[in-house]
């Protein structure tokens, strides 16, 4: 009887699932990007904000709420109803939180599900145009030649940006400084004005500048080099053969969300990725669509979320 009645709830809660995915969504639907605008993950955010409100003929309205690495804009996804309603797009700072932080305000892997991967692109190491790093070998000469004294930048502690950064100084060798900054925008202009090094930037935030001329590129993050700047070695290339590392968006709903839902965001989201506007946009900014259904997308964030953690205790950085 017991079993019975299990059954008969579980058949009733799917049914319920399913009724109110094929009315999903009847109302706006909100993207918390936990980073500043102009921040990776708020290009890409926007962009596929834009076609999720062209498909469903709803207004998807971008919310920015930066600060804490990424924290507080988090939180406030997991403070909302879980109806699909409040969604988080969060770039691979999501896992990489995991690791620099002693402790954070939510479970990244209980108090959320994970929903859909929106696209995959290199860090490009940039630095000032005509400043005192011409190249890789220039700056990790001047970093061994003065220890903790050499300055980098990063989009804020934790951030996937920071240990990016830290992995670089991990695998040539070299021990410097962290200036940590409220965002890519920011860690961008001081970089350009030459009071940092470098920043290990998501292509799509520094690809206008170098284009202009502002900024030097020093070298990719993938053993493969990025398609929309073919001519910039990696830092593989450059004789740090063991270093490879891609920045990744993503989008999480709040958990107990139902299940039909999410399965409708994903198929959605995939397609727009697909769609040969995305494609196109996404191209130029060097971010290339990596669809996966939502279980996959959850396992490879927890993939990420053990990387991150082996680059931390591996470069020795004292967790927050």
């Amino acid at each position: 009887m017991k079993n019975l009645v299990s059954i008969l709830v579980s058949f009733l809660a799917c049914g319920a699932s399913a009724a109110f995915a094929q009315e999903y969504p009847a109302r706006p639907i909100r993207i918390v990007i936990p980073l500043t605008a102009g921040s990776g993950a708020d290009i890409a955010g926007r962009i596929i904000a834009k076609h999720l409100g062209d498909a469903w003929k709803q207004p998807v309205i971008i919310e920015n709420r930066p600060g804490a690495g990424g924290q507080i804009g988090t939180q406030a996804v997991v403070s909302a109803e879980p109806d699909g309603y409040t969604l988080l797009v969060q770039s691979a700072s999501h896992a990489a939180n995991s690791a620099i932080y002693k402790s954070l305000p939510y479970d990244p892997l209980k108090d959320l599900v994970d929903v859909a991967i929106l696209g995959v692109t290199p860090y490009v190491m940039v630095t000032a145009r005509g400043g005192a790093y011409p190249n890789i070998k220039a700056l990790i000469d001047d970093a061994k030649a003065k220890p903790e004294a050499i300055p980098f930048a990063s989009a804020g502690v934790g951030s996937s940006t920071h240990l990016a950064a830290e992995y670089f100084a991990q695998v040539a060798g070299v021990k410097m400084i962290h200036i940590p900054y409220k965002g890519s925008p920011e860690a961008i202009q001081d970089t350009i004005a030459g009071r940092t090094s470098f920043y290990m930037a998501p292509i799509n935030t520094a690809i206008g500048q170098l284009k202009e001329g502002k900024l030097a590129a020093l070298g990719v993050s993938t053993r493969k080099r990025a398609e929309v700047l073919p001519e910039v070695p990696s830092l593989a290339e450059q004789g740090l053969a063991s270093y490879d590392i891609s920045l990744w968006f993503g989008m999480w709903a709040r958990a107990g969300t139902p299940p039909a839902v999410v399965q409708k965001l994903n198929a959605q989201v995939n397609a727009i990725v697909q769609g040969v506007e995305v494609r196109e946009q996404f191209g130029k900014l060097g971010i290339a669509p990596s669809p996966m259904k939502p279980d996959e997308f959850g396992k490879f964030v927890r993939e990420q979320i053990a990387t991150y953690r082996s680059i931390v205790k591996d470069a020795g950085i004292p967790q927050q």
